[in-house]
């Protein structure tokens, strides 16, 4: 296939709508930019996220004291969802013949898979140590993502990744703030410029473009100067 019939190829992640623009499938992307800014920006989140989890094993309780009710299993020590996530996981497939393994994957088996994937693949040594915090930013370094971005399983890991962010976020209620940016934006000119928490770039939700402080400060300059060079045309 040219690349001129692939013009409209999308995105390799089935949780993402975009499609590959030119210098991304030039620079053999399977993912978009934009999902690779934000897997890098779940990385980055993952060690705030974990501050919350460890406040949040606690399970709440409610109703009286002294009540008789209850079940003939003592309940655990903590919220299951949470010790499921924060807890250890199996580094290999563990047999379930009676289907009794519940809740989700442990961050550290969901971000450890793909971390061992990458480095059979590239042979690259992991972190030093298996923590989520320590796998999160192993992950999100630029030449390890850049280059994970352009394996056939790079939709595969986002949408994992996008899922696993969405059971954390669920249980700490924590999600970064969208702000608007009031400035024109330097491609389309529309008034649609957002920045988010722990995002790397400021997006214009018209366009689908990303930019830097830097690109929206030479963006101003320019707009200036052409604002000032129509009130000189029509003096």
């Amino acid at each position: 296939m040219s690349l001129d019939d692939a013009r409209t190829w999308p995105c390799a992640a089935n949780t993402c709508h975009r499609d590959l623009r030119d210098h991304e499938l030039a620079g053999e992307q399977c993912l978009c930019s934009p999902c690779v800014s934000a897997i890098r920006t779940w990385m980055h989140e993952i060690p705030l996220q974990m501050i919350v989890l460890g406040g949040s094993r606690q399970r709440e309780t409610t109703g009286t004291v002294g009540g008789r009710g209850g079940t003939r299993t003592p309940p655990l020590p903590g919220r299951d969802d949470v010790l499921n996530l924060v807890g250890p996981a199996a580094w290999t497939t563990v047999p379930d013949p009676h289907g009794d393994s519940e809740g989700p994957t442990p961050i550290v088996g969901t971000l450890g898979d793909w971390m061992r994937i990458i480095c059979e693949e590239r042979r690259w040594d992991g972190p030093d140590e298996t923590t989520p915090e320590a796998l999160a930013l192993w992950l999100a370094a630029p030449r390890r993502l850049d280059w994970a971005c352009r394996r056939p399983w790079a939709g595969d890991m986002r949408d994992e990744l996008y899922s696993l962010m969405r059971t954390i976020r669920g249980i700490t209620r924590l999600r970064p703030q969208r702000r608007p940016i009031p400035q024109p934006c330097p491609r389309c000119d529309s008034l649609t410029l957002t920045e988010t928490d722990h995002e790397q770039y400021i997006d214009c939700s018209t366009c689908d473009s990303l930019f830097t402080r830097s690109d929206l400060a030479l963006g101003a300059v320019a707009t200036a100067a052409r604002i000032t060079a129509d009130q000189l045309d029509v003096a």
